[in-house]
C-alpha cells in the first residue's frame, strides 16, 4: 500500500517572502533507520513498506499534496544579531492536521542547500540526526513539550565535516516551525505588511483566543517560562537558545548542542560553542526572559501608541521571573514529594541543589532515591545530605502521599551523554541495535526497567562527556 500522507498545508499560502520553494536535494541510497508508527498515526499517515519510507524521508521522492519549501528567518545569536537565517538544511514538506485535530508541520533535517545555506552544504551527519531523534523523543516521553522524531534515514553518501562522515536525514514534526526570529526578521525589515500577516497566522493556529500583540506576548511568555521550567526539573541543558531556536509554540526546538547534567552545578556547560557560559544550566531562566524581550521588541510595530505598548510589554517581560520561579516550584516541589509547595520551599530545594553541587551528586539518581531512601548514597558526603534529610522529613509530615508524586516527577531514566555517544559510534560501524535500546528503554522513562538498569549509571571518568557540538 502506497505511503499516504493526508497534507493539509497553510503556511504555503503565506506571500514569496515567507520562504522559498524547492524540493529536497536526492540522495545516493536512502536506507531507513527507524520510524516512528505511534507518532505516524496520529498525524494520520497511512501505508508505506520500508523502502518507500526511506524514499520519502530521505527527500528522493516527493509524496503527493506536499509543498516543500524552506522557512525565512532571522534571530540573535549568542547575543549578536543575525538578520536573515532561514532553514539552511531544512525542507518543510507540509502540514497535517491529526487525529486529534492538530496542526502540526513535517520537516526533513538535512534534505541538502537552500537559499538560506550561505556556506553550508545543507546536509546532516548521522550522529546528530540520532542524537535529536532520541532526546526529542525522550522529552515527549518525560511530558515536556518539544518538536517530535517521525523517522531517520541514512543517505548513502558521506558529509566532510573535520572528518569524513556517513550521512543521514531526519523527518521532524512540529505544532510549527515559527520561531521569534520569523517575527524579527519582518520586523527589522519595516516589512510591516509581513510582520501583521505573520502575526494573523500565529493567532490562527496558535493562540486563537488572542486578539492583540499584547495576549500573544502574554501566552508565549506563559509557555515558555513554563518550558524552561520543566527543563531544568529533568538536567535539561538546552545548549544553544538562540532566538531562531525559541518556537512561538513553546515546544522546545532544535537539538543541537544539548546535553542532561549528570553531576549537578548549576553552571555546567556541554556546548562547544558557548565559551561564555551563555546557555549554561543556571542561565537558563534569564536567557528565556531577554529571549522574550527581542520578541516583545518584534512586535511593537503591530501597535499605534507606541510609548504605550512599549510601557505594557515591559510589564509583561519583567513579570516573566516570578512565572518562571513559580513553574520551578511547582516542578521542584513535586521532585521532593510536595503536592501543593509554598513559597518557603524554594529555601529547602535549593539547600538540597547546593549540598549536591557540593557533593558531587547525581542529579537524576538523587531526585529519583529520594522515594527509596537511597538518595545519601549519591553524595560523596553522606552526612551533607542526612542534615537536610531532618528538614525534609517534617515537611513531608503533612503529604498525604509524597512516594507516589516523586515516582511521577523523577525519571528513573534520562538520555544520558555518554550513552548517547556511545550509540552513535555503534552506529556509525553500521550497529543500529543500541540506538532501538535506547529508544525503547526511554519511551517509559519513569518505570523501572531492571534489564536496563546500566543506563542509570552515571559516567566512569573515562566515559564523562566534555562538550557537545551542533550537526552543522
Amino acid at each position: 500500500m502506497t505511503l499516504h500522507i493526508p497534507f493539509d498545508n497553510s503556511f504555503a499560502a503565506l506571500p514569496a517572502g515567507f520562504h522559498a520553494r524547492l524540493d529536497p536535494t536526492p540522495v545516493k541510497s536512502p536506507s531507513l533507520i527507524a520510524f516512528n508508527a505511534p507518532l505516524a498515526e496520529q498525524l494520520g499517515l497511512t501505508g508505506g513498506d520500508t523502502a518507500e519510507l526511506a524514499q520519502v524521508f530521505s527527500g528522493n521522492t516527493v509524496p503527493e499534496g506536499a509543498e516543500p519549501l524552506a522557512q525565512l528567518y532571522a534571530g540573535h545569536q549568542f547575543g549578536h544579531y543575525n538578520p536573515q537565517l532561514g532553514d539552511g538544511r531544512a525542507i518543510l514538506l507540509g502540514e497535517t492536521l491529526g487525529r486529534d485535530g492538530v496542526r502540526r508541520d513535517i520537516q526533513l533535517k538535512g534534505s541538502g542547500r537552500t537559499p538560506f545555506s550561505r556556506s553550508g552544504d545543507g546536509r546532516a551527519w548521522l550522529g546528530p540526526v540520532l542524537r535529536e531523534y532520541i532526546v526529542s523523543e525522550a522529552m515527549a516521553a518525560l511530558g515536556v513539550p518539544t518538536t517530535r522524531a517521525l523517522a531517520a534515514v541514512r543517505t548513502g553518501e558521506q558529509v566532510y565535516r573535520e572528518t569524513v562522515l556517513p550521512g543521514a536525514v531526519l523527518t521532524r514534526v512540529a505544532k510549527s516551525h515559527l520561531r521569534v526570529g520569523t517575527f524579527q526578521v519582518f520586523s527589522a525589515r519595516q516589512d510591516l505588511e509581513a510582520l501583521h500577516r505573520l502575526f494573523d497566522y500565529t493567532v490562527a493556529r496558535h493562540y486563537p483566543t488572542a486578539q492583540t500583540p499584547a495576549d500573544v506576548l502574554r501566552q508565549v511568555i506563559d509557555a515558555q517560562a513554563r518550558l524552561v521550567a520543566q527543563w531544568m526539573s529533568f538536567g535539561f541543558i538546552h545548549g544553544v537558545m538562540n532566538t531562531d531556536n525559541c518556537a512561538i509554540s513553546g515546544e522546545t526546538i532544535d537539538y543541537g548542542p544539548c546535553a542532561f547534567l549528570d553531576a549537578y552545578h548549576p553552571e555546567t556547560v556541554f556546548s562547544s560553542i558557548d565559551r561564555q557560559g551563555r546557555y549554561a544550566y543556571g542561565a537558563q531562566a534569564d536567557v528565556i526572559v531577554w529571549n522574550m524581550a527581542q520578541f516583545a521588541t518584534a512586535l511593537v510595530p503591530l501597535c499605534a501608541d507606541t510609548e504605550q505598548t512599549i510601557e505594557e510589554f515591559t510589564q509583561l517581560v519583567r513579570g516573566m521571573p516570578d512565572l518562571i520561579r513559580k513553574a520551578w516550584l511547582q516542578q521542584f516541589g513535586a521532585k521532593i514529594g510536595l503536592a501543593e509547595p509554598q513559597t518557603e520551599d524554594a529555601k529547602l530545594i535549593m539547600d538540597l541543589l547546593a549540598r549536591m553541587s557540593a557533593n558531587q551528586a547525581d542529579f537524576t539518581n538523587t531526585f529519583r532515591a529520594l522515594g527509596d531512601g537511597g538518595a545519601r548514597d549519591q553524595f560523596t558526603d553522606p552526612s551533607a545530605f542526612d542534615d537536610w534529610q531532618i528538614t525534609w522529613t517534617a515537611r513531608l509530615a503533612g503529604e498525604a502521599n509524597p512516594d507516589a508524586i516523586m515516582a511521577k516527577a523523577n525519571p528513573v531514566f534520562i538520555p544520558r551523554n555518554h550513552r548517547i555517544e556511545q550509540m552513535i559510534t555503534a552506529a556509525v560501524d553500521g550497529d543500529d541495535s543500541y540506538f532501538h535500546h535506547l529508544h525503547h528503554v526511554l519511551s517509559r522513562p519513569f518505570d523501572p526497567q531492571p534489564d536496563a538498569t546500566a543506563l542509570t549509571h552515571p559516567p566512569l571518568p573515562d566515559e564523562v562527556v566534555k562538550a557537545t557540538f551542533c550537526g552543522t
